[in-house]
């Protein structure tokens, strides 16, 4: 508005005096514009708020804590809902610690006739396992309309008619919010809908198997869902489930078939965040879906944040929730962590940022330059601009390069709790077998590819060096994980140096030999052997890494043919087992070697349990055996020894290529502080703490316009009017004093 007023002021300016000096005017009209920043995206007002700016590439698709399970949903949703358990922000290796719970569960064990057992008791005596969970007092939902009532607590908006939702477009249009106290019923709700027909959580089929009465459960409402009204609100509290147990206002508990260590992991995820039933209710008024007013674009928690804008081909914006208190950055972390000046903040009380605003950017190179320019106050590291930001050290660590070290631009990178590889489907006759005589074949022919495929090779062209070499399934900082010498795949490796060393392709040619297979070629029929690579369909950017792959398996003279699909039909070959070899990748969901060893248990099977993980097919009658063992056990030295027997077996069968575990390399600005890589943890916005004075200095010096050119210009373009300018003002007095002569 200042700018339009200065216009036109300007403009009466030069009306008044028409002959003044266009150039001087020009002049005026920039210096009016000193002060401001001509290429910020965000609104003037914003300048200098306690507000963080990020980015995302693809829209989350849901928003409700059963159904998503999605890196790029769970961004937003580990802000704002609370399941009872947490980790530690600082410690290492990855440590649960309460959330919303007063103390950490308690759990016992149970006969088949429910007598209580001694908890260091047999595996096979426990039928049952009891979590019993206390949550704290005072916590408080954030303001929202389904917990709105009148001065005689009737609910304002739980029977809404087509009339009062005639100027409702968005949840904000409703005028009046409510809040009430967190309770026990709220989580033991969301259990519930983890079997709600509606809904098709991800993890029904898993919780199923563990949680007591689940089955049942689900099956139970899909019939009271069927003969209901289509538009009929399905009130759980109506629906008794065995597995779970209201003890009192603020403790419940869970039953688990048997004994399963790892539950205490799902805790800490937002499937068992609490959902109270006052939302459900709300969002299952006819007319408020039509309008996209749902669970899953507008969420219900009591975490610090809560979604205030939800447009996801544009923006999203976290608030600060006024109704959250109770909780304060760690007082205590690892040994270096005080030195990093990650501690400087403890005891303060959390959330340290007001809001944060996530700007959805499709292209790399857009968000790179906003970052550069300080719009964003964190960035990933695209391959485009990799050599523009990281260089390496003589001892081969990565370090900014000396233009972003001037900006103060600061790099942290941590290996991420993930494994990418490489797939063999272990029915497929030629690299799986049928037969004793068939398997022993493909499995000589597996271990030669193995070494073949040079990761080392794939990490430093394809990702910049930002990842390790897999030994295994099991990646760092994971229990299981073995380190140097005793960490090695001695099929693909040998330990020379202190390090490890990829054998060389002499041994993997004596292997594919070994599996009849010399020089390439079938030792019966004399011909090449041909090898299928199913993957999702490749842009042209993506045509390199596939030829590179081509060639890794041309080393040992096999024809590798690329079959590019659709995702979807990629989906569907895996799950009937009509891919060859294929690529895929996990991510941690707990700091657990269970979480990646039953991706290769039997019973997970692809085909024939479309719920399963296991995509490569493998059934190993030894290792289920153990899997089984390991799964029920604590961590102890006992627990070790069967999970290296485990991984051994899996390096000797190679149904992987192992691939690598990636690096993340993530850039700061020197603004943005209390930062640590926690790759498990998601709900870590906030202990992020962020100086706006030194970011808005910083944003003013390097986005400061360049006028001069412009003036330059119309100092030009005004010299070369002047010509004719004069000879104008001589062709006028010349008429004028013939005017005066006549």
């Amino acid at each position: 508005m200042t700018s339009i007023l200065f216009l036109c002021r300007m403009s009466l300016f030069f009306q008044i005096f028409p002959k003044m000096n266009l150039l001087v005017v020009l002049i005026l009209l920039l210096s009016a514009c000193s002060g401001t920043i001509w290429n910020n995206p965000y609104p003037s007002d914003d300048s200098g708020k306690n507000i963080l700016y990020n980015a995302f590439a693809e829209r989350p698709k849901h928003l409700d804590p059963v159904q998503s399970y999605s890196s790029n949903e769970i961004l937003f949703t580990a802000q704002i809902y609370q399941p009872p358990l947490q980790y530690h922000y600082l410690k290492r290796p990855f440590m649960l610690i309460p959330q919303t719970v007063n103390k950490m569960p308690i759990v016992q064990y149970f006969d088949e006739n429910n007598n209580l057992l001694p908890m260091e008791s047999e595996v096979a005596s426990i039928a049952y396992s009891v979590y019993e969970i206390s949550i704290k007092q005072g916590i408080y939902y954030q303001p929202h309309p389904a917990f709105a009532q009148d001065d005689q607590g009737k609910f304002l908006y739980q029977d809404l008619t087509p009339g009062n939702l005639r100027d409702i477009f968005k949840l904000a249009d409703f005028s009046q919010t409510g809040t009430r106290e967190l309770l026990a019923e709220d989580y033991i709700h969301q259990i519930k809908r983890l079997a709600h027909p509606k809904l098709h959580s991800p993890i029904l089929g898993l919780m199923a198997d563990y949680i007591v009465g689940l089955r049942e459960y689900a099956e139970t409402l899909r019939k009271a869902t069927a003969v209901a009204p289509k538009d009929a609100y399905l009130d759980l509290r109506n629906f008794p489930l065995e597995g779970v147990e209201l003890v009192d206002a603020y403790t419940y508990r869970i039953k688990i078939k048997g004994k399963y260590p790892q539950f205490i992991y799902w805790l800490a995820m937002p499937f068992f965040s609490p959902v109270p039933w006052e939302a459900d209710r709300f969002y299952a008024q006819p007319g408020l879906a039509k309008k996209n007013i749902t669970l899953d674009w507008y969420p219900v928690g009591t975490g610090p944040y809560m979604l205030t804008e939800n447009d996801p081909n544009r923006v999203m914006v976290l608030e600060r929730n006024p109704n959250f208190q109770g909780e304060f950055y760690p007082a205590e972390g690892m040994p270096d962590d005080e030195e990093k000046g990650l501690l400087e903040d403890a005891d303060k009380p959390l959330p340290f940022i007001d809001k944060i605003i996530f700007s959805r950017e499709k292209e790399s190179i857009p968000r790179w330059n906003k970052f550069l320019q300080g719009y964003y106050d964190a960035s990933g590291i695209s391959s485009d601009s990799f050599d523009q930001a990281v260089q390496l050290s003589g001892q081969g660590e990565a370090t900014v390069t000396e233009a972003m070290t001037a900006q103060g631009i600061r790099l942290e990178t941590a290996v991420a709790p993930s494994t990418y590889y490489i797939g063999f489907n272990m029915l497929d006759p030629v690299v799986g077998g049928r037969t004793e005589q068939e398997k022993n074949s493909a499995r000589k022919l597996r271990q030669a590819i193995s070494i073949a495929v040079d990761y080392e090779e794939y990490v430093s062209i394809f990702a910049n060096g930002r990842g390790i070499p897999a030994q295994g399934p099991i990646p760092p900082e994971i229990t299981g994980y073995r380190e140097g010498e005793e960490g090695i795949n001695p099929i693909v490796y040998t330990w020379q140096d202190g390090k490890a060393q990829r054998r060389s392709l002499r041994e993997a040619k004596a292997l594919l030999a070994e599996a009849g297979y010399p020089n390439g070629r079938d030792a019966r029929t004399g011909t090449p052997l041909v090898l299928y690579f199913d993957v999702t369909a490749r842009g042209a950017d993506d045509k390199s890494l596939l030829d590179w792959m081509r060639k890794q398996f041309k080393k040992i003279n096999i024809q590798l043919v690329v079959r590019s699909t659709d995702y979807n039909r990629f989906q569907d070959k895996i799950r009937k087992g009509n891919a060859q070899i294929f690529e895929w990748g996990w991510n941690a969901d707990y700091p657990d070697p269970e979480n990646f060893l039953f991706l290769l248990y039997g019973p997970q099977r692809k085909v024939g349990n479309n719920s399963g993980n296991n995509a490569a097919n493998y059934n190993n009658a030894e290792y289920n055996q153990l899997f089984e063992q390991m799964e029920k056990m604590e961590n102890s030295a006992e627990r070790q020894q069967i999970i290296d027997r485990m991984v051994e077996i899996l390096r000797q069968d190679a149904p992987w290529l192992w691939g690598y575990h990636p690096k993340d390399y993530t850039l700061y600005h020197a603004w943005y502080k209390n930062v640590k890589s926690n790759k498990l943890s998601y709900n870590t916005v906030k202990y992020l703490r962020i100086d706006p004075v030194l970011r808005e200095q910083k944003r003013r010096e390097w986005n400061e316009p360049v006028i001069w050119p412009i003036g330059a210009g119309v100092t030009v373009l005004f010299l070369s009017l002047v010509p004719g300018i004069i000879a104008y003002h001589r062709r006028e007095r010349k008429v004028m004093l013939g005017r005066s002569a006549a």
